[in-house]
């Protein structure tokens, strides 16, 4: 059977979930099927992955055109194909373009829903229109849709009311707990400015209104004195919403916090060092379909306070492996909330270490990779 994955995100060019799903799911599909990648950006050197540029004359155009630029020459290359997968409204599109072309099922996982991420119309301006309409189109008729989460089911039947339930399926995200597994060096630590000579709170997250880490940055001061808060952000949605933050982060030092700023994306090892040695995990999510990053705290033996928001709590079992806020609308009696929750684990550090332990056993048991895959390889078995 061979299989074309269509994404924006794929190795080395990773900068989301969508795009460590894409990669992790993919290592495990390639000892079940004949996979074919195609992906957004230059050439890759690896074996059957294709990445497709932008074409010239729509190099200074909407993002959102730039990627329906791309979509037709990506649906053309899947001929052949006995099942394409598309991921994220930026590949759906071409997915599409494929079934109507070539008659080939199309399976699309969804990450997330546009209409429930109305401040990417600062990202796209007039494109959020366009990438709305590619992502309801697309999913719409598509032969199989995948979500990651219950919660991501109920919003897409919510959202989309022209999806028949029969085709909706849920297949959790998974986690490499290999690859996402305590260390006990520290050495990267200090390169970034990170001491673990005190309570270390940690968040690692995209900068977007989706994340809520201006809501994290606000209570910051609320926090026990003498804690690290180290915010690792990058990816800025816009330049607006990068100098928000960074003049947020300003003044909450202004008032005494000890916030540390890691703007680049983290290595691998960085990444492990920082979730192992973390005394909590923070995920001030407005908006979350389910969160991997959550599992790889998890899987690092790290406890978790996260927001109580789509697919969540199906990962962070509450005062199991962490604990969850519910999202209020007042900012204050938010950031009030993350920070007494926060400070909760960190006044007791046995209870905390007791959740991390059963974070790590229940990302072994429950989230991984190879039982995703063989869940989706059984959708393209019965479409074919």
């Amino acid at each position: 059977m061979r299989v074309d994955l269509l994404s924006r995100e794929y190795p080395p060019q990773v900068y989301g979930g969508a795009g460590v799903h894409v990669d992790h799911l993919s290592r495990q599909l390639r000892r079940l099927v004949d996979l074919r990648v195609h992906c957004f950006g230059g050439p890759r050197q690896e074996t059957n992955v294709t990445g497709h540029r932008t074409p010239g004359e729509l190099a200074d155009a909407n993002a959102a055109l730039q990627a329906m630029g791309i979509a037709p020459a990506m649906a053309a290359a899947t001929a052949g194909a006995d099942v394409v997968h598309s991921h994220t409204w930026y590949a759906n599109i071409a997915g599409h373009l494929a079934k109507l072309c070539h008659g080939t099922p199309h399976v699309v996982t969804a990450h997330s829903l546009e209409p429930l991420r109305p401040w990417k119309a600062e990202q796209l301006g007039g494109g959020y229109a366009l990438s709305s309409w590619a992502e309801r189109t697309a999913t719409e008729a598509a032969d199989v849709v995948i979500a990651v989460s219950r919660a991501m089911a109920q919003d897409l039947l919510r959202c989309l009311p022209g999806l028949d339930p029969d085709r909706v399926v849920v297949i959790h995200n998974g986690i490499d707990t290999d690859e996402f597994t305590p260390v006990g060096d520290t050495s990267r630590l200090a390169r970034l400015g990170v001491r673990t000579d005190r309570p270390v709170v940690a968040c690692v997250a995209r900068l977007t209104r989706q994340k809520g880490l201006l809501h994290l940055l606000r209570a910051a001061p609320h926090l026990t004195p003498g804690t690290q808060l180290v915010m690792c952000v990058s990816a800025p949605d816009t330049p607006d919403l990068a100098e928000e933050f960074a003049v947020l982060a300003r003044e909450v030092t202004g008032k005494g916090a000890d916030v540390v700023l890691v703007e680049e994306p983290l290595s691998r090892d960085a990444l492990r060092q920082l979730l192992s040695h973390a005394d909590v995990f923070a995920c001030p999510s407005v908006y979350e379909p389910m969160g991997i990053v959550n599992l790889e705290a998890m899987a690092c033996g790290t406890p978790v306070v996260a927001t109580a928001v789509g697919g969540i709590p199906e990962v962070v079992a509450d005062e199991e492996t962490g604990l969850l806020v519910p999202l209020v609308t007042d900012e204050e009696a938010f950031a009030k909330d993350l920070a007494a929750r926060v400070d909760e684990l960190l006044a007791d550090p046995e209870r905390a270490r007791r959740m991390g332990r059963e974070g790590r056993r229940r990302a072994e048991v429950r989230f991984s990779w190879a039982a995703a895959a063989a869940r989706v390889h059984a959708v393209y078995q019965s479409l074919i």
